[in-house]
């Protein structure tokens, strides 16, 4: 099997090495353009395609693959919403996803852009480097007897309510497909209502796209803190900056952006960003952003590579891999 990871960075790369080590009809070959109608042709000459969050696996771009006789599609992320499955179920085109990785790594990541926020060591860090020890605009708050929405309730979600408890926080959950727990069940007007700090867990659809708008932060308490380390779309951007400049958010934490296909997993250090909204969110002192990196440990990079290379396996031998979409 002949496959083109798509979007492929130095940093994967001895993972799938690795992984792949243990399969040696699988042959990898690392393609660092993203997936998307331009590029499409690369695939060419390949059985499988590898992909990532921000690939776009579109119906146009799926029969185009179909065309180049590409049988299989192989994500190596959780989510697969920039996937048009009908289109690639119709064009007798497979797909495979890898949906769990290290839940913990997310939850830890999350839990840290709360935590710097909270206290705002990053501001901290930044003042100390030149000198200055100067505690006055760094007055945080304890995230003990706070309360915290979690909207979605998954493995992650399940990961950081372990982890909210363990810092004696009240935690709510809305997630119909879940059942009592160690947090609260409540409405999501509830949640809005009542949560200090608010954070995303749940995948994207099209019931939750722009899950967080205008009317949702209208139902939020003032000065609300916000995370999202999920999908960018589940928040309204410019509802977010409007939001922002009202101090109805007052902090907000982001690993994830809704336009961030154009901006993350390179160096843009020499660009101008064009990204009139990104520029604004970056320009609030309440904001802190992250590119993308609540997964980005070793032990779940060495998950994502097995379980992605389990599931080309599989596929390969003409079986039914319990990751499919």
């Amino acid at each position: 099997m002949k496959v083109a990871l798509f979007s492929s960075q130095k940093y994967e790369r001895a993972f799938f090495t690795e992984a792949a080590n243990a399969y040696p009809h699988i042959e990898i070959t690392h393609l660092e353009h993203a997936l998307k109608m331009e590029t499409v042709y690369l695939a060419s000459g390949f059985d499988a395609i590898c992909v990532f969050v921000n690939d776009d696996v579109n119906a146009c771009v799926l029969a185009e693959l179909a065309e180049l006789n590409v049988k299989f599609i192989a994500l190596r992320c959780a989510g697969f919403n920039n996937v048009d499955i009908d289109a690639a179920h119709a064009l007798g085109i497979q797909v495979v996803r890898v949906p769990a990785y290290s839940p913990e790594a997310v939850a830890e990541h999350c839990m840290a852009l709360i935590l710097t926020l909270a206290r705002k060591t990053h501001k901290a860090y930044n003042r100390v480097r030149e000198e200055n020890f100067d505690l006055n605009g760094l007055l945080g708050f304890n995230i003990h007897n706070k309360t915290v929405g979690v909207i979605g309730c998954g493995k992650i979600g399940q990961s950081l309510v372990s982890i909210l408890n363990g810092f004696g926080a009240h935690t709510l959950v809305f997630d119909p497909n879940v059942g009592e727990g160690s947090y609260t069940k409540v409405s999501l007007q509830m949640l809005f209502e009542q949560s200090d700090i608010i954070t995303l867990h749940c995948p994207l659809t099209e019931s939750t796209h722009h899950l967080l708008d205008d009317a949702a932060f209208q139902k939020m308490k003032t000065g609300v803190m916000v995370i999202n380390t999920s999908r960018g779309a589940l928040i309204d951007t410019q509802a977010c900056i409007k939001a922002l400049k009202s101090r109805k958010i007052g902090y907000l934490g982001l690993d994830v952006y809704e336009q961030e296909s154009e901006l993350f997993f390179k160096d843009r250090s020499e660009d101008i960003i064009q990204d009139d909204d990104f520029i604004r969110l970056s320009g609030f002192p309440n904001v802190l952003i992250t590119g993308h990196q609540g997964f980005f440990t070793k032990e779940a990079l060495t998950e994502i590579a097995s379980i992605t290379i389990s599931n080309l396996n599989a596929l390969d031998c003409g079986q039914v891999s319990p990751n499919s979409v």
